[in-house]
């Protein structure tokens, strides 16, 4: 048997030790270490050879992330430990204090290892990866999008949708969401040209507008009112906190032609912070230019997951923990800056509130937590237009109506079941491969970073921020 240490550095007011050497029926108290507050620690007899253990702190089972851990074949998520020979393991019988960074004696080379939250200050430097390492990998990224065209996005057969720009606009929202679509290009006959995009923001935009005192815009106008009419900006208008309205600018349509790189394509749409650029092919005789395609980055990160999908060692980078990349916006921590806060909301919290978030944040989902910041849901932008069904946003008072009613609504509207196939989830130790496969799905647009167990929210991970390291 060899005497082997285990440390709770995370603090509590009763933590215990339980795991397959002890059949998992019995717990053993921990005992706070000397001098700290937030660090218990047991010295346990155990075999040589492997064994999973967890720690039951205030009655509630939590898993230690930054040891490392496997997943059983019921999903259930336990660290494991390496106990080797006497000989070998004479530092864990040590008994001097220790920190919130002590670690056991083991050998992690066959299991997943994180590293600390991303966008940390007191990262250990020995766990920095060296900045010529990431520009060889951007360089091979970039080389690699820049061989290939907008042509390799089209698929073999679908259907392109545009909505004419004379359409009423309930009737467009309508059409979104049938088909699904998170945005759409919005094509102008008289003057021959696709002159601008329709997304859910715009459907929020709307909305709010619509539940605004003294709104200018009634359910009863939209029935006539027109895309071009909300596209020239005559109800975009953003309020000041005195009551002033300032009319929002417009923009030309951001469009690529099938002979632009991937490369390019992607930049147009992280640069803009848009989901989606329409591929069009104008042609020499004048006509209505031919609408191809909606690129998304979704198609193109597929095109380089199957690019390394068989040799994924090429690049040692995509093999790297994301919890060593920095990506994405994480949590705030004492002590520890982020260069991107995470917003989350509670279920019983105005759908108001998440839809001021979204647009003035400018991001596209929100995390849904409760009272222990565990992941319930998410709220996302492009889940507004399943309010379209049966025309609900006339009956759904902003301010009154909650984000689980309105997920609620979202789930009658779409047909799915839970939640669970709502958001998709990641760990800080999961790959940067495994992230870009997860994303290259494209009904998955970010990934909520997680804690193994007890699904405490540490960030999240969007497209735009994969593609912002990738291309640097």
């Amino acid at each position: 048997m060899v005497p082997t240490r285990f440390a709770w550095p995370y603090g509590g007011h009763q933590v215990f030790l339980s795991g397959s050497f002890t059949r998992w029926t019995d717990h053993y108290l921990m005992t706070p270490v000397e001098g700290s507050s937030t660090v218990f620690q047991a010295i346990y007899n155990l075999e040589p050879g492997y064994h999973q253990y967890k720690f039951l702190v205030d009655g509630v089972w939590r898993l230690d992330e930054q040891q490392p851990y496997v997943t059983d074949e019921h999903g259930i998520v336990n660290n494991i430990i390496l106990v080797k020979e006497p000989e070998l393991v004479s530092s864990v019988l040590r008994l001097e204090s220790c920190n919130s960074d002590s670690s056991m004696e083991l050998d992690n080379g066959f299991f997943r290892h994180p590293a600390s939250v991303s966008g940390g200050t007191h990262r250990d430097p020995a766990l920095q990866i060296p900045d010529s390492e990431i520009h060889a990998f951007r360089r091979h990224i970039t080389l690699l999008l820049s061989r290939y065209t907008a042509y390799e996005l089209l698929p073999e057969s679908g259907k392109v949708i545009a909505l004419d720009i004379k359409l009423p606009v309930k009737q467009a929202f309508h059409i979104m969401y049938e088909q699904g679509l998170v945005s759409v290009p919005i094509r102008d006959d008289l003057n021959g040209q696709f002159s601008g995009m329709l997304s859910a923001s715009d459907f929020i935009l709307i909305l709010m507008e619509l539940h605004n005192n003294g709104s200018m815009l009634t359910d009863e106008e939209l029935e006539t009112h027109t895309v071009f009419a909300w596209k020239e900006g005559k109800y975009q208008l953003n309020r000041e906190p005195d009551g002033s309205v300032e009319q929002l600018p417009g923009r030309p349509l951001i469009q690529a032609d099938p002979h632009e790189s991937l490369k390019d394509v992607a930049l147009k749409i992280v640069h803009n912070k848009i989901s989606a650029v329409p591929i069009i092919h104008k042609l020499e005789d004048g006509s209505m230019p031919q609408l191809l395609h909606l690129a998304c980055l979704p198609g193109i990160l597929k095109h380089i997951c199957r690019h390394f999908r068989h040799s994924p060692g090429t690049l040692p980078l995509l093999q790297q923990p994301v919890g060593r990349l920095c990506l994405g916006s994480s949590m705030q921590k004492v002590g520890v800056s982020t260069s991107s806060r995470l917003t989350m909301l509670r279920p019983n919290d105005p759908l108001s509130s998440a839809l001021t978030l979204l647009i003035e944040d400018q991001v596209s989902s929100i995390p849904i937590v409760d009272d222990n910041g565990s992941l319930l849901d998410v709220y996302s932008r492009s889940d507004i237009t399943s309010l379209a069904k049966d025309s609900a946003y006339a009956h759904v008072r902003l301010d009154q109506t909650s984000i689980h009613q309105a997920l609620q609504l979202f789930y009658e509207a779409t047909g799915a079941v839970n939640a669970y196939k709502h958001c998709t989830t990641c760990l800080n130790s999961d790959s940067l491969h495994e992230i870009m496969e997860r994303l290259s799905d494209p009904a998955v647009r970010r990934l909520i970073v997680v804690e193994a167990g007890s699904k405490r929210v540490e960030g999240i991970i969007s497209l735009r921020d994969v593609f912002n390291f990738l291309l640097g």
